[in-house]
C-alpha cells in the first residue's frame, strides 16, 4: 500500500516538473516512479516503512512554496541596482539524526534558490549552509527548523 501511495506522490512530482498532466505523461511518471522505488528499496532503512503520506505531501507542498518564494526573493535581490548581497555561511544544528533525513534536508536547502548546503560535520550534528543573503543567520536557522526539518520529522517518524 505504501509503495503505491509513494509512487503516486512521485507521479505528481513528475507531472509538476514536466509541466504536463496528460494521461500518457502521468503513466510515464508512474512507471518511472515504480522503477525508481524498486531500484532503491533495498537501500532504504526499514523505518521508512512508517512514512506518513499526508505529511510527505505537506513536505512537498512546502518545498514548492519555498521554491517560488525564494526564486522571487533572489530575482528581486539581483535586479536591484545596488544589490545589497551579504553572502555568508552559517552552522545549522541538526535535530534529525538519520542519514536519509539529513540528506533530504541538505538537498531541499540546496534546491531552494539563494541557499546551498556546504557540508555536514563528522558527528552529523551540524549542517553548514551558504546563504546569498545572510543578514540574519538566526532567522535562517529558525526558518529551516520550523519549515523543512519539522516537516521531515513529521513525514518520517522514528
Amino acid at each position: 500500500m505504501r509503495f503505491i501511495v509513494v509512487n503516486l506522490l512521485l507521479t505528481l512530482v513528475w507531472a509538476f516538473v514536466t509541466g504536463s498532466f496528460t494521461l500518457h505523461n502521468l503513466a510515464l511518471g508512474f512507471a518511472i516512479g515504480a522503477m525508481s522505488l524498486l531500484l532503491v528499496r533495498d537501500q532504504l532503512p526499514a523505518s521508512l516503512n512508517r512514512v506518513r503520506p499526508i505529511k510527505l505531501l505537506l513536505l512537498v507542498g512546502l518545498f514548492f512554496k519555498e521554491l517560488m518564494l525564494s526564486a522571487i526573493k533572489v530575482a528581486v535581490m539581483v535586479l536591484r541596482p545596488n544589490m545589497r548581497l551579504r553572502p555568508g555561511i552559517f552552522a545549522y544544528p541538526l535535530t534529525i539524526t538519520r542519514d536519509f533525513e539529513i540528506t533530504l534536508l541538505a538537498n531541499l536547502i540546496t534546491l531552494t534558490p539563494g541557499t546551498l548546503s556546504v557540508d555536514v560535520s563528522d558527528d552529523r550534528k551540524m549542517l553548514y549552509v551558504h546563504a546569498l543573503s545572510c543578514h540574519d543567520p538566526a532567522a535562517e536557522r529558525r526558518a529551516i527548523s520550523s519549515g523543512f526539518e519539522r516537516r521531515i520529522r513529521e513525514a518520517f517518524p522514528l
